[in-house]
């Protein structure tokens, strides 16, 4: 029989409410004039849109691709694309035809993979981020608010998101682009992440590893600890608690790279710090166009340079093994202390291993 050729449930025209758990496919493609395409009222329930699309011609862009009712648990979304008319006219603003959602809800132990969501009035794929769900190898397109919100998200992109491109706890391989002040990508954990944003946070994370972060006016990546990062703004360029082999530029006034502590760091700002560190810069090079090049408390190891008239090109507390470079009319290094530490000119209040 058919139901043994295919134990599935088929999906041929919409709107259409899921009612009972199992397994459910789509046969064509469906297109709804208003409200809402698919409705999953049911714990474990597996919907494969088999490489079909679901879209809307709804002039008021409302309804919902997929819908999960509130508090269902055990549920699968796959292969398949969600389309709406909606565009960006180029500075943020939203509008035209098609759905408001494209998969949205609060389900629990619920995974999407496989899916492509474009031209969303407002969120593209929202599954909340308190309780196991996963996005991966998903794309959304031009949706005016949230791109992709899940706990965990995986080999997927949100690009000309109007808030923020992808929100979750842990994130891998992912890209996210804010047109707005929303974030790129923000994340508990990020590994190997992109995030851009016009005017907020590139790309913000508790712990980000090989990760990238860029912002035109804000900040380019922001974290606790970023290893092995990169960050770029016309603001601060990247921005943490700690920072290893870790690289900042700032096009403007801002730091290159922000930290209370770098190893291993190269900071470069236009007009302000290049390199900044509250507390201990080690094997660290910081150069700025118009500014300091490198300003810390403590510098091991370290290099600061400046084109700037008048300007410092290290600027520390103590300063151990360091030099500084700049123009005539300012210090190439200015410290507290200096042991074996030299530059184009050189000011220390007391000196070690020096002239």
């Amino acid at each position: 029989t058919l139901a043994q050729i295919e134990p599935r449930t088929p999906i041929s025209s919409a709107p259409f409410t899921i009612t009972a758990p199992g397994a459910y496919y789509l046969t064509t493609n469906l297109t709804v004039t208003s409200g809402d395409a698919i409705t999953i009222g049911a714990n474990g329930v597996t919907l494969d849109l088999n490489g079909f699309t679901i879209a809307s011609t709804d002039a008021s862009a409302t309804g919902y691709g997929i819908f999960f009712i509130v508090g269902l648990r055990n549920l699968a979304i796959l292969n398949g694309f969600i389309q709406g008319g909606v565009t960006n006219n180029g500075s943020g603003i939203y509008s035209g035809s098609g759905f408001g959602y494209g998969i949205y809800g609060y389900p629990q132990n619920a995974r999407v993979n496989g899916m492509s969501v474009s031209g969303c009035l407002l969120y593209g794929i929202y599954l909340g981020n308190g309780d196991s769900t996963v996005v991966e190898s998903c794309t959304v397109r031009t949706v005016g608010s949230y791109g992709i919100v899940a706990s965990t998200i995986k080999a997927s992109v949100a690009k000309d998101c109007g808030v923020t491109a992808i929100y979750g706890d842990q994130m891998a391989d992912c890209r996210g682009e804010s047109t707005g002040s929303g974030y790129g990508l923000y994340a508990t954990t990020a590994l190997n992440c992109y995030g851009f944003s016009s005017s907020g946070y590139g790309l913000y994370a508790t712990t980000a590893l090989n990760c990238y972060g860029y912002s035109v006016s804000g900040t380019g990546l922001s974290s606790t600890i970023a290893l092995n990062c990169y960050g770029s703004s016309s603001g601060h360029g990247l921005y943490a608690t700690t920072a290893q082999n870790c690289y900042g530029s700032s096009s403007g006034t801002g730091n290159g790279l922000y930290a209370t502590t770098a190893q291993n760091c190269y900071g470069h700002s236009s007009s302000g710090t290049g390199l900044n560190v509250n507390y201990s810069a080690e094997n660290c090079y910081g150069s700025s166009t118009s500014g300091t090049g490198l300003n810390a408390t403590t510098a091991n190891n370290c290099y600061g340079v400046t084109s700037g008239s008048g300007m410092t090109g290290l600027s520390v507390g103590m300063a151990n093994s360091c030099y500084g470079n700049s123009p005539p009319s300012g210090w190439g290094v200015y410290a507290n202390e200096a042991n074996f530490t030299f530059g184009s000119s050189v000011y220390a209040f007391i000196k070690y291993n020096m002239p």
